[in-house]
Parts: structure tokens; sequence; C-alpha cells
């Protein structure tokens, strides 16, 4: 864990000095150097000062550098699709949430074959375009451009485009890591 080189990065991009740095939180330049150079540990007690001085929570202190921010840029999306029915494009995925966009060709899935998805978490739905009927167990609902939707997916669901033209929907998943 480079604790001292996120503090370091955080200080300068606010352009604040080591002198400013120590004179604000109390410790000595030696020990701060120390410190950003991933040499020592500060105490949780310390490192409180310091995130605090910082104006940034100590949790996004201890994160490594690759769980902090999720870039997925646009020409490194990943495709699939599922069961030819689906275009499903995996926008972004940090611990247990993913953010998908799916799109329905219209009157796909056909009413008699509908599938039905069940699996662990919750995922909230924003009708991006399009008009579609969500089921959920025994419950229906129709929904147009910019209703949502959210469900625990562990009861068995689908979504149907009920329109003309292809549906996008855009999806927020979560599930413990």
């Amino acid at each position: 864990m480079e604790i001292g080189t996120s503090i370091r990065q955080i200080r300068r991009k606010r352009g604040i000095t080591m002198g400013q740095l120590c004179e604000g939180t109390g410790l000595s330049q030696g020990f701060m150097s120390l410190v950003e150079n991933n040499k020592t540990s500060p105490s949780l007690a310390t490192l409180e000062t310091i995130a605090s001085y910082l104006n940034v929570p100590i949790p996004y202190l201890l994160l490594k550098r690759e769980e902090r921010m999720n870039v997925v840029r646009k020409a490194d999306r990943t495709f699939s699709l599922y069961k030819g029915i689906l275009k499903v494009e995996h926008l972004g995925e940090i611990g247990g949430l993913r953010l998908l966009q799916i799109e329905i060709p219209p009157g796909m899935p056909a009413e008699g074959d509908i599938p039905m998805s069940e699996h662990e978490g919750i995922e909230s739905h924003y009708v991006v375009k399009g008009k579609v009927i969500a089921t959920q167990g025994e419950d229906e609902a129709e929904l147009e451009e910019g209703d949502t939707f959210s469900w625990h997916a562990c009861v068995p669901h689908s979504v149907r485009n009920a329109g003309t033209e292809p549906a996008v929907l855009l999806i927020i998943s979560y599930k413990d890591a």
C-alpha cells in the first residue's frame, strides 16, 4: 500500500507545500518526507490528521490505485450478445457495482419466448429510449423513455421491447463482491 504516494499526489495537486502541510498538521518535515516516500506508515490518528487537513476521507488514502477510479473509454467497451436477443455493452465495473447498457430490438424477445433471468444482487434500470415491459415474478409494468424500475435480481425477471423501435436501457447492478 502506498499511502505516502497518495498523500504527495493530493498535496501537490492542491498546490500545498510540504511546509504548509507540516504547519497545518503539526507534523515534522522529516516525518512527512518519510511518509510521502513510503519509508514509514503513519498511525491511524496521524493519518486522520493528514486526511482532515487535505480534506479527503481516510478510506480514499487506503485504497490501492486500481481500486480508485475505473475508466472505460468508448473504444474499449466490451460488447456481448445475450442469446442473440440483447446487445449488452459493459460500461464500467468497480467492486460489486456494474454499469451496463442494453439494446433490445423491437418485438424481442417474442412474448412466448421470454427468457427469465435470476441471479444475486439488485438492479436499477433507466429507460433511455423506447418502450419496454418489465416482468418480475407476478408483477409487470410498461415503461417508457425516462421511466425507471428496480428489483432484487434473485426473483425471476425479464424485460421485453414493447415498441416499434430499439429500446435502450441503462442498468446499474450491485452484488456483494
